[in-house]
């Protein structure tokens, strides 16, 4: 694994490699190929889990850790992707932790670059974050033992979700029997090129679901139009305790994060144990960040 840029390109070896290592770190193990190389957080968008989860990893696993400022950086008088890459990797940087508003902005770079870097995405535009389908899958593993043939429900904006696709991008992998639930604002454009059973219809959606996944809107990525529709949806598609005990009632319940709070889901279904789940994923995230960043360094950073 060269880098890691969607899950499309990973095989299913690959994926098992990296959950594997990441219950390894997960029981304590420390063994890190990566020591004393160092990894560029640049991230163009806002995060917290994802941002903060990588830097812990890094520093679990002994690396230097350059957190990248955009609104200082160079960019502001003019200097290029290229020569900003190109450049940090002259003065010793390894491997780039990358997020940005941009679909496929990886590849793009990696075009222009006369140097073979590395990358992991930490989440481009609407296209794909595979570190956080990586961690839900570890998630889903821990309390489930196996995906195959279990019924999973990812609930809400849909067409504006990075986290969607790339879990169903993983999920299909691994066989399992992904479910969407969105009203039609928030269903892609050609909902029939996903391998997955549509739903608009919230109870329908996660009857008898293993997992349940609430997704978050994502006001910022919306147009006036959208907006405007997205006004009513935490009528119709808000979970609660009631409703999430009576349809699933033995669901895992999950959601990436940041959480809008009566939205997608009510602050008494969250603040309860089975709202823990939600804060498992981000503590499994280091540990499959760590596992992701290991393994890149073991392919000769």
């Amino acid at each position: 694994m060269h880098d890691l840029i969607d899950i499309e390109r990973l095989a299913k070896n690959e994926i098992e490699e990296i959950i594997s290592k990441a219950e390894f770190f997960a029981k304590g193990g420390r063994e890190s190929v990566v020591k004393e190389r160092t990894a560029c957080m640049m991230f163009f968008e806002n995060s917290t889990r994802t941002h903060c989860s990588f830097e812990i990893a890094a520093k679990k696993l002994g690396m230097h850790v350059l957190n990248f400022d955009v609104k200082s950086s160079s960019f502001s008088k003019g200097e290029s992707f290229k020569d900003t890459f190109e450049n940090l990797h002259f003065i010793d940087v390894d491997v780039f932790v990358i997020r940005h508003s941009e679909d496929g902005i990886i590849d793009r770079i990696k075009t222009e670059l006369a140097y073979d870097l590395k990358f992991i995405n930490a989440g481009d535009g609407k296209r794909a974050h595979p570190t956080q389908a990586l961690l839900d899958f570890y998630t889903m593993k821990e309390k489930l033992g196996d995906v195959c043939g279990r019924k999973i429900v990812i609930v809400g904006d849909v067409a504006h979700s990075r986290v969607a696709k790339s879990n169903l991008a993983l999920l299909n992998k691994f066989g399992a029997d992904v479910h969407f639930c969105a009203p039609s604002y928030f269903m892609p454009e050609n909902p029939g090129n996903f391998r997955a059973v549509w739903h608009s219809d919230l109870k329908d959606a996660i009857s008898d679901a293993d997992v349940v996944m609430l997704l978050r809107v994502q006001n910022e990525r919306l147009d006036e139009r959208t907006t405007k529709s997205a006004g009513s949806y935490a009528d119709l598609y808000k979970l609660d305790s009631n409703t999430l005990e009576k349809y699933a009632p033995n669901a895992i319940l999950m959601h990436p994060g940041p959480v809008n709070r009566e939205v997608e889901i009510t602050s008494e279904l969250l603040d309860s144990e089975k709202g823990r789940t939600i804060l498992e994923q981000a503590k499994n995230g280091v540990y499959v960040r760590m596992a992701v960043l290991n393994m890149l360094g073991g392919a000769n950073v």
